[in-house]
């Protein structure tokens, strides 16, 4: 999708990596908190944000714990979807 490396859960996009970025799946209802965070922009790969779908810069995921924390909140949107 995004030139990048991506894991699914059950067919729907988690996250990924691209570039030096992470790349997570938020949804629609954690878009606005996740961009809240610092280091998180839009997804904007077709020259439009992609709503539901942020990029993390390398300082905002630079922990271990932190990293976890975005590939939770990943993981946890994909898995409330119905499997592909």
């Amino acid at each position: 999708m995004f030139g990048g490396l991506s894991f699914l859960v059950n067919g729907n996009m988690a996250c990924g990596v691209t570039g030096d970025s992470v790349v997570v799946r938020v949804g629609p209802k954690g878009y606005a908190a996740a961009l809240a965070e610092p280091k998180c922009r839009e997804c904007d790969f077709t020259g439009r944000p992609l709503k539901g779908i942020v990029m993390i810069d390398p300082p905002g995921c630079a922990s271990e714990g932190d990293l976890r924390a975005w590939v939770e909140r990943g993981y946890g949107f994909a898995s409330s979807l119905p499997p592909k």
